[in-house]
């Protein structure tokens, strides 16, 4: 399966200075900007911010 460009593959780090990060594929059609997910993060055990970084 070749790697598209109009799906490019984020890390998503979390705001509470963990360290933890999802990996998750966006559509640059949709979402051009910095992705921005509440997400669990399960070192502090609450729901928190995660962005884009590239």
């Amino acid at each position: 399966m070749a790697r598209n460009e109009l799906r490019p593959v984020v890390k998503l780090r979390s705001t509470a200075g963990t360290g933890f990060t999802y990996v998750t594929t966006k559509n640059r059609r949709n979402d051009p900007d910095r992705l921005v997910l509440r997400k669990y993060d399960p070192t502090v055990r609450q729901h928190v911010e995660f962005r884009e970084e590239r």
